[in-house]
Parts: structure tokens; C-alpha cells; sequence
């Protein structure tokens, strides 16, 4: 594992970035388990300098990743929804489609996004969803749902029991798959003629740019950008023909992908290109200032949190990212500096934090229990999670914003 890049197979990886051993970010534990070993896998970073992909070293089974209790749910935050939602929107337009088209999800979670397609009068929808719990919540909603790993079979079964589809979604889920050679000749089956595949990544540029090194944990196997996604499909006789950049999750971009010639090629894919190569986005010093950067900001936001709990001053986290997880992780803060985090979240509510064993509670708690500072684990949504406890605010809370660097919001 680590030794093979899973775009071009070379093994000339270069590795920049150490986070140390950490536990699975979404593996938050009932209070029987804390008297329980946990498992810690290594988390470090790779660059191929073959062909420019960023990637995880140490893969974890997608089978323990995904199929036991896994506790994201894409419906929790009103931002996320009215993302997917206006993107169902702006697909069905771009691509003028009509109510018997075939529209299918990989990795769908609860439905958000299909029943945005929905929304647009597209009733032939079907989600791919591998976590079994997720899936029968999708199911509930009304979203026909597969509870399995997307691969070259089930293309070839939905293919056979019910049509080609002409747009295949995957928001935040193509870093998750290791066979990306795979994932794009399952594509190639399922897609319609002239059907394309848009997908949502975090954007490489972005992550390096605002040090956002939190969104990197065992889930994301790759951290995608232009150029190496390029020589990925070329090779399968397909092409990225547009990307675009788009504000959600610290900045990400939206690939829209189809097989050669299809459609014509915008020139937002080499400017992408360009600004990746103007940034240095690949050169190994870019890459290892990044990681001095990471340690910078372990360092200052350590020293700041220890400051306010020296002068005996009360802290909770607000909210339970995944992301989170790394950043508690890998900066050591634990319950001895947060006092518990505050989750909307019904599936995390209850638990405590993986490694760090910080109880999980009702957002409530943070205007119940006044703490004097709140560190803001899902900066992402850094807005909509401020208003909708400016009740906090108003009674003094100052909220502490840890990414790109510590700061603090009265």
C-alpha cells in the first residue's frame, strides 16, 4: 500500500506530509467502547511524481470505512441542500434532460441530491449507496437505492434491468475510491451515448492555498486537481470538457466528464491547468512549506487554546466534521482542553470523538452550558453554523475559527 499511484501505476511517490497515526475519522465510539483498544492507521501524504496525483499512502478496506454505522448524513446542514439541489438544477438544464432519462448516484447518501433531480421532474432516479444504514434512510425518503460499492457488475446490471444513464453523478466520492482505472471503465458502461459524469472533489488549490490539511483523513484516498484527472480519463477514450470552480467545502470544483468529443472542451480546463502550473501546485517545495505551514498552525492554535484554559476559561468544540476528527487528532486536543462538542447530528450525538473521547452533545448544550469559547470544527459551513447559534453569541460565547489561521470571532 502507498507504493503504486492509482492514476498512472508508477511507484515514483514522494511523500511531504506526516499527520502520524490516527483513528478512523468517522468512527465515533459508544461509551462501551471506550474501555477498548482502538485501531490508529497511518495518515501521509504522496505525490506522484509521475503524474502529479496527491494521494493517501495507507489504504484502509473501503469495507471498513463505509458499511458499519457511518454517521454523515448529506441532509444536515441547509447550505449542503441548497448546493445539491442547484446543481440537479443547473444539470438538468445543461444537458436538456427529459423526464424518462436515466440519473444515477454514486455514493448518495440519503438522496439529497437525486431528489433536487427529482425536484426538476426527473422520477427515474437510482442512488449507489454502500453504507446500509445510510441507504435505508435514503429509501425512507423515497430515493431507489443500491446498497453496494459502485463497480464494473452492478454497471453492467443496471444496465441490463433498466437503462444507460445519461447523467451519473458523485459529489465527494471520487477521492474516495482506490481503483480509480475501475471506477472509469464502469463509467464507460453505464453512460449513455453522449451521457456525461459530473463530479465534486475539494480542489488541491484550495486545500494548499488555505491550509485546510483537516479534510485530509483515511476517507480521502486522493486530493484531486486538473492535471492528473486529465491523463485518468484520456486513457479510457474519455476527457474532462468543463470544470468549474464552486465555494462549498473550503472550495471545490465541479468536473464534467464524457467520452471524447462528445462535447466541446470549455477553456476553463486550461486555464485550470494554467493556475495549477503558475502556483507550483506540484513542486515538492510548494508541498513541504505546506507541511511546515501544518505545524505552524498545530503550534499557534495549541498555544491559544492552552492560553484561555490557563486563565480558567471554558472551551467546547461546535459541531463533529470528520475533518474534526483530524484536527483533534493531530494537534492532541482532547478533553482536558474541550469540555464536549456540540453536534446536529442524531447519529453522533451520545458518542464521543474518535482517539480524543470528547462527549458528543445537542448543539443546545452550547447555550445551556455557556462555555466562554467555541472552537468551530466545521469551518466550512463557518456562516450558517454562527447564525444559527447567534443566540451564544449574543450571551458573550466568542467562537474560535482554527483553519487557515486560529483566530477568534466575539
Amino acid at each position: 500500500m502507498g507504493n503504486v499511484c492509482r492514476i498512472c501505476h508508477s511507484e515514483s511517490l514522494i511523500k511531504f506530509l506526516d499527520l502520524g497515526f490516527t483513528p478512523l475519522a468517522d468512527d465515533f465510539l459508544l461509551p462501551h467502547r471506550l474501555q477498548e483498544p482502538e485501531v490508529y492507521y497511518p495518515l501521509q501524504v504522496f505525490i506522484c511524481t509521475n503524474c502529479s496525483l496527491v494521494q493517501l499512502g495507507y489504504v484502509v478496506p473501503p469495507e471498513i470505512l463505509f458499511q458499519r454505522d457511518y454517521p454523515y448524513l448529506s441532509s444536515t446542514t441547509k447550505t449542503g441542500t441548497e448546493h445539491f439541489h442547484s446543481l440537479a438544477k443547473e444539470a438538468s438544464l445543461k444537458f436538456g434532460l427529459d423526464p424518462t432519462d436515466l440519473v444515477v448516484d454514486i455514493g448518495s447518501n440519503v438522496g439529497v441530491l437525486l431528489q433536487g433531480f427529482k425536484n426538476q421532474g426527473l422520477d427515474n432516479v437510482l442512488g449507489i449507496e454502500p453504507a446500509e444504514n445510510i441507504c435505508q434512510i435514503a429509501r425512507n425518503n423515497g430515493i431507489e437505492t443500491i446498497n453496494e460499492f459502485f463497480s464494473e457488475e452492478l454497471a453492467l446490471e443496471i444496465v441490463k434491468t433498466k437503462k444507460r444513464a445519461k447523467i451519473v453523478t458523485g459529489t465527494n466520492v471520487v477521492a474516495h475510491i482506490n481503483d480509480h482505472h475501475a471506477l472509469v471503465r464502469a463509467l464507460d458502461i453505464l453512460l449513455a451515448e453522449k451521457g456525461a459524469f459530473f463530479f465534486e472533489a475539494p480542489y488541491l488549490v484550495n486545500l494548499i492555498d488555505n491550509l485546510e490539511y483537516d479534510t485530509i483523513y483515511h476517507e480521502h484516498l486522493s486530493y484531486l486537481s486538473v492535471r492528473p484527472l486529465v491523463r485518468l480519463f484520456r486513457q479510457f477514450g474519455m476527457e474532462i470538457f468543463d470544470a468549474k470552480e464552486i465555494p462549498i467545502h473550503g472550495g471545490s470544483l465541479r468536473y464534467f466528464v464524457a467520452r471524447e468529443g462528445d462535447y466541446p472542451i470549455s477553456t476553463n480546463v486550461a486555464r485550470l491547468i494554467e493556475l495549477e502550473n503558475e502556483r507550483k501546485l506540484y513542486d515538492i517545495d510548494t508541498l513541504n512549506n505546506f507541511a511546515k505551514s501544518v505545524q505552524n498552525n498545530r503550534e499557534e492554535l495549541n498555544w491559544m487554546l492552552r492560553s484561555i484554559k490557563h486563565a480558567g476559561k471554558r472551551i467546547a468544540g461546535v459541531s463533529a466534521p470528520a475533518k474534526g476528527m483530524t484536527l483533534l487528532n493531530y494537534c492532541k486536543i482532547d478533553s482536558e482542553i474541550l469540555d464536549f462538542i456540540t453536534e446536529k447530528a442524531p447519529m453522533k450525538i451520545g458518542k464521543y470523538t474518535p482517539g480524543t473521547h470528547i462527549p458528543v452533545l445537542p448543539d443546545s448544550e452550547l447555550i445551556k452550558q455557556m462555555p466562554d469559547f467555541a472552537l468551530l470544527l466545521a469551518w466550512n459551513f463557518a456562516d450558517e453554523i454562527m447564525k444559527n447559534l447567534d443566540e451564544y453569541r449574543k450571551a458573550g460565547g466568542k467562537f474560535i475559527i482554527p483553519i487557515p489561521k486560529p483566530c477568534i470571532v466575539g
